[in-house]
């Protein structure tokens, strides 16, 4: 038996008067997951918690099994494993994402906070991994020290641990507050203080920055503020294998989702041109995942296209995402299933991202899980892939780290 997660991040949505009432999934032209919905189980899953943001940390760390209710310590902690920092056991990982902020207007001369600064691009115009790791090697130099520590990760996802730091304060995802004053969203509580003083300290460093002085001058956003979030402490998780009897791999371009790997046991499968934006290599993904299955029984193939789309406000660019990866990941991962014999396929969004709010939302998500056997108890739902579809079968999983024990039964 053969085992395959597919996980369009984000790729939920609401129903959108210009796509005449439709959701993105429903108007995106999808052959592969509507027929896979129709052969099996279509239903809702709870993937946020009560009480938990929906980000992707809490609801993929469910996803794979594990309950965030007992194992989530924050997001970053996660992403930290992905780009081999290992934290002590009273170390603070924090996600630091380079940002660019505006004030009347203007991205140029910030150098202090206040009223009339707002959050322009939760990731700094996409800027690239090349030139955000000239940019936090230049932070870390001028304003890291022994108790904190920049770490360059891809594009505009980075990490700042604080050795011996606190957890507790409140910080706020760059992306929930795009276009809007970033005063009140600042840092706040126990250690914030220290917080904010090393991100006054960064708009110093980046305000006159040669990198974003050239940025500029080719119309790009500059990187001219960092912004901390999602912070944790190190989890303590047993491997997937010890609890489901399945050898797993992970093919995800984000760190947040190879630090998930890595706790979970998992080889990650490195795969040319995946960026984990719009331009990521869809194809590579599906034929990598074949070529992984001839070692694994299970592959975790993580997309998050479509949620980077709605994070931008981009509609045109979330249904062509999500046709994307029906087109090249689904399909070509469907068809090639077929040589190993029996296989099953899940698949779903992580959480809802409708375009309209360029954020998360904590409501559930469509799954579909598909499973090729003689021994499949899966009843057909004779609906496609979509959210109406969904909720139409009256299937609900209550709790998203439920859901893998219907798609993968412990041995």
């Amino acid at each position: 038996m053969k085992y395959v997660i597919i996980v369009g991040d984000g790729m939920s949505d609401e129903p959108i008067p210009d796509l005449g009432g439709r959701t993105p999934l429903q108007a995106a032209k999808t052959p592969h997951m509507d027929e896979l919905a129709r052969l099996g189980e279509l239903g809702l899953v709870q993937t946020t918690p009560k009480g938990y943001p929906p980000g992707s940390d809490v609801t993929q760390m469910g996803i794979l099994g594990y309950d965030p209710k007992k194992y989530y310590t924050g997001r970053s902690p996660l992403e930290a494993a992905s780009i081999g920092v290992q934290l002590g056991k009273d170390d603070v990982a924090f996600r630091c994402n380079l940002v660019t902020l505006s004030q009347g207007g203007k991205t140029t001369g910030i150098r202090r906070f206040t009223n009339k600064t707002v959050m322009e691009d939760y990731s700094a115009g996409h800027v690239t991994t090349e030139e955000a790791q000239e940019l936090i090697r230049d932070l870390n130099d001028q304003i890291g020290n022994e108790s904190v520590q920049f770490y360059p990760g891809v594009s505009y996802r980075h990490l700042m641990v604080w050795v011996g730091g606190k957890t507790q304060m409140k910080c706020t995802p760059p992306h929930d507050i795009s276009g809007k004053p970033v005063l009140e969203h600042l840092p706040k509580g126990d250690g914030s203080d220290l917080l904010r003083e090393i991100m006054e300290g960064a708009l110093q460093v980046l305000a006159d920055h040669p990198l974003n002085a050239e940025r500029r001058k080719e119309s790009h956003l500059p990187a001219n503020s960092i912004w901390f979030w999602g912070q944790g402490k190190a989890p303590s998780m047993p491997k997937f294998k010890e609890r489901f009897g399945l050898s797993g791999a992970m093919i995800a371009a984000v760190d947040l989702m190879k630090g998930l790997g890595i706790y979970a046991g998992f080889e990650l499968i490195p795969v040319p041109g995946a960026t984990g934006f719009l331009d990521t290599n869809y194809k590579g993904k599906g034929e990598y995942a074949l070529k992984t299955l001839k070692r694994h029984d299970l592959v975790y193939v993580h997309v998050e296209a479509p949620d980077e789309a709605s994070h931008m406000g981009d509609l045109a660019a979330k249904v062509a995402a999500i046709e994307r990866l029906d087109a090249d990941v689904v399909g070509p991962i469907r068809e090639g299933l077929k040589a190993f014999g029996e296989h099953k396929i899940l698949i779903l969004p992580d959480h809802p991202n409708p375009v309209r709010m360029k954020t998360h939302t904590s409501g559930p998500v469509p799954y579909l899980l598909y499973h090729d056997g003689a021994g499949s108890s899966v009843k057909p739902s004779g609906r496609p892939y979509a959210e109406p579809d969904a909720e139409a079968t009256g299937i609900m999983v209550n709790e998203g780290y439920q859901l893998i024990e219907r798609f993968a039964q412990a041995r």
